[in-house]
């Protein structure tokens, strides 16, 4: 049996060439958006890293689960099941349309818990700000998921790559106005930030269903008589993608509350991690296009039933991201200082600020293989359908830490570094544990795979 198939490394990188510049082009808008708010002080980008992954975990079970469609259409898609993919697009929105009632009170919730935090003063209010504004788009953030996910599915990954470079064309000139007030538009700072965020979702809609809604593509995947809600889709929408909803909402939970807590450390600490973050946003963010690429390809031979191409394809992303991870984690680890003086933010806290982002970058460099072999690893899981042990595994260690994150940060008051060191061995330990289950293979039983393409 081969193991590594130029056919399937091709098919791979077709896929996932336009999802790494898709992911790399999402990186780069937050990456700006970020700059954008050095340019004002260190209190402002910190104050945006805060708010803005307190959002993301607010959304985070629902997008864990619509995003679960990428498999499910992959899947369908693979089996010859035409007719169902654009199901799984609608019972997605219905998922998103329910979830806006939820949203607006866990939202208002999490705002008001800002102040408790322990947090500056004068960040609380930038946060509570900037984080209103992003949820007020949450359904706009959902819906785009779900549309990104169904082209993903069914191969079309150069649509996703276009509509998310049109964004983020929009975007990044669109916040640099409102953050600063040029071109007329009033200075709204961090709140302009969010504004441009959200009014560059509302247009990737529109480009997505610009696609989605063409005459061949309605007539090839039967889109009109998709418009019902379908209980068997549903069924193993919830089924599959349950498990993956609660490991995306339990572990951005936890990342989040770690977050909060570590800027309890004061301004210089939550800005020197929302630095090292953007770095590694530029090297994760673009590597889960790869991840998804995988877990297409995966879910795409596990419906047709063929398992040599799916082990191919573990090779192939495995080549790849490695590959990736160890070119850019030398570039971190040599330029890691002149990384850091690229957010000079010019006021009485960068010197701090630098000397311990720089000591951080150190963990980052250790940790990005490991990132590599937890994307690929959990794209082929994913993909497979073996949600279930992903989430029990997953949320397990995330708590753990942040169980011990507790008592460094707050019972014993220790160094930050050493808050940060827990957190990557974290991370070590978890490619450690996916490896080991990719490397065993319980997810390629018959039976188990059997009942994955069950409705």
């Amino acid at each position: 049996m081969h193991y590594l198939s130029l056919t399937t490394l091709r098919e791979l990188l077709r896929l996932s060439i336009p999802m790494v510049i898709s992911q790399g082009a999402f990186a780069f808008m937050v990456f700006t958006d970020r700059w954008f708010m050095s340019q004002i002080d260190s209190v402002h980008i910190a104050a945006a890293m805060g708010g803005g992954v307190a959002s993301f975990f607010c959304m985070s079970l629902f997008i864990g689960l619509i995003s679960y469609g990428n498999a499910m259409v992959a899947q369908y898609y693979g089996a010859g099941m035409m007719s169902r993919c654009p199901k799984v697009v609608t019972q997605g929105v219905i998922i998103a349309t329910s979830a806006l009632p939820l949203l607006a009170i866990i939202g208002y919730s999490v705002g008001q818990i800002f102040p408790h935090l322990g947090h500056d003063p004068k960040q609380v209010p930038l946060e509570q700000v900037y984080f209103y504004t992003l949820m007020g788009g949450s359904f706009f953030h959902l819906l785009k998921a779900c549309l990104a996910s169904y082209f993903v599915g069914i191969g079309r990954t150069r649509v996703v790559m276009a509509v998310d470079v049109c964004g983020v064309c929009l975007n990044i000139p669109l916040s640099w106005m409102l953050i600063f007030g040029h071109s007329g538009l009033p200075e709204l700072g961090i709140i302009g930030a969010a504004l441009g965020t959200v009014a560059a979702q509302f247009v990737t809609i529109l480009l997505f269903l610009f696609f989605y809604l063409a005459r061949a593509h309605r007539l090839q995947f039967s889109v009109g008589e998709s418009w019902v809600f379908d209980r068997s889709v549903m069924r193993r929408y919830l089924r599959l993608g349950g498990p993956s909803a609660l490991e995306s909402f339990m572990n951005t939970a936890t990342f989040n509350v770690f977050l909060l807590m570590f800027q309890g450390y004061g301004v210089v600490q939550g800005a020197a991690m929302s630095i090292v973050f953007n770095w590694d946003m530029l090297s994760f963010v673009p590597m889960m296009g790869l991840n998804i690429g995988v877990m297409t390809l995966i879910g795409r031979f596990v419906g047709a039933g063929d398992m040599q191409r799916a082990n191919q394809v573990i090779s192939s992303g495995l080549i790849l991201s490695l590959g990736y991870s160890s070119i850019l984690a030398l570039l971190f680890l040599i330029f890691r200082t002149e990384l850091v003086e690229v957010f000079s933010t010019g006021d009485e806290y960068f010197t701090e600020i630098s000397t311990l982002a720089s000591t951080m970058m150190l963990g980052l460099v250790t940790y990005m293989l490991a990132d590599a072999i937890i994307l690929i690893s959990g794209g082929v899981l994913r993909g497979a359908g073996d949600t279930r042990w992903i989430m029990f595994t997953s949320t397990s260690l995330h708590w753990f830490m942040l169980i011990l994150q507790y008592f460094v940060i707050v019972q014993w008051d220790m160094d930050p570094l050493v808050s940060w060191w827990v957190f990557v061995i974290m991370l070590l330990s978890l490619a450690v544990c996916y490896a080991t289950r990719l490397y065993r293979g319980r997810w390629r039983q018959p039976e188990r795979l059997a009942r994955v393409m069950q409705d």
